[in-house]
């Protein structure tokens, strides 16, 4: 079973043919446990702001 954060509830969602479950595009996801699903916006901004932080180092590439 998978776990996915809907975007407009603010919930962990499970999968398995719920039919109430939102749309994928939707969710974030998905996690192995409940737990993870739970921090989905927080370990998404952590992601985001490493990735960030790598293009702004390549866009640096040819200045210095």
């Amino acid at each position: 079973m998978s776990f996915w954060w809907c975007l407009n509830h603010g919930t962990v969602e499970r999968s398995g043919g719920d039919e109430l479950a939102c749309a994928v595009i939707d969710r974030l996801g998905p996690y192995d446990t409940f737990e993870q699903a739970e921090r989905a916006l927080e370990s998404t901004a952590a992601r985001t702001a490493a990735q960030d932080a790598r293009d702004e180092a390549d866009d640096d590439w040819g200045t210095k």
